[in-house]
């Protein structure tokens, strides 16, 4: 690895981007992703990489700990830090309609939500449209971080009519478990998926820097008499999740 020519600036760095450890943490990640910086190849010292970068050697800390954290670079003691293999993503299927909780369940992992915020409120437009609620209704949210065996996956903030989860409160883990116990479990569902950039809070919360491309899932849930029940919009880590979709070919009548 030419460390000059790949670290120093400005091959990396451009001013009004962000921080410079955010920088040169998406340039690494990118660097990582591309096989620039292949498999089991050692990154300079610490002390090294910030006299070639031009950078404090706390902006480099903090770079290489985020990438520690996604696992994407290992430090071993007494011998330094690595790139290490992929690791497999998670592949979500769309043609089936499972919770989060169910999702970790099958793959024998185990889930926790740390509650943001929940309670009943006046709906705002896009719950209003997805549950067909008045502006005078009020809708029951609860907002919730989503890991799984300790690792931070997704962001999710739920909606449903109050007649439908009158106690957003008896929601810790999984919303479906609850609604099933009360036979309102929803039985199909739409969703729209788009890519988004995650910046400020959503961004910290996901231990993700801005900017970051995430993707984003709006899903409306029915029950089987085509009442819509159910709006959450989520953020999911797409270094983690992928989704995909079994596609069969019709044929003609």
């Amino acid at each position: 690895m030419d460390a000059l020519a790949f670290f120093r600036p400005p091959s990396w760095f451009r001013a009004g981007r962000g921080p410079r450890y955010e920088q040169l943490y998406r340039h690494l990640a990118e660097a990582i992703a591309a096989g620039d910086l292949p498999v089991a190849s050692q990154l300079p010292p610490e002390r090294e990489l910030a006299e070639i970068a031009d950078v404090s050697r706390v902006t480099v800390r903090k770079a290489v700990a985020q990438l520690v954290e996604d696992g994407v670079l290992e430090q071993r003691r007494g011998a330094g830090t690595f790139v290490k293999s992929p690791r497999a993503k998670l592949e979500h299927s769309l043609s089936a309609l499972l919770s989060f909780t169910e999702y970790m369940r099958q793959r024998g992992k185990a889930s926790s939500s740390r509650i943001l915020r929940r309670g009943i409120f006046l709906p705002n437009p896009d719950e209003q449209i997805a549950l067909g609620l008045g502006g005078t209704d009020r809708v029951a949210r609860v907002d919730r971080l989503r890991s799984a065996d300790d690792t931070v996956m997704a962001l999710e903030w739920s909606s449903l009519p109050t007649d439908i989860l009158p106690d957003p409160d008896a929601v810790e883990t999984s919303l479906y478990d609850v609604l099933r116990a009360a036979g309102t479990a929803p039985t199909r569902a739409v969703q729209r998926i788009t890519a988004v950039n995650v910046t400020g809070a959503d961004a910290r919360l996901l231990n993700l820097p801005e900017g970051v491309a995430v993707l984003r899932i709006d899903r409306t849930a029915y029950l089987p008499s085509g009442r819509p029940i159910e709006f959450t919009r989520g953020l999911y880590r797409s270094d983690i999740y992928d989704f995909v979709a079994d596609l069969r070919l019709e044929q003609p009548a």
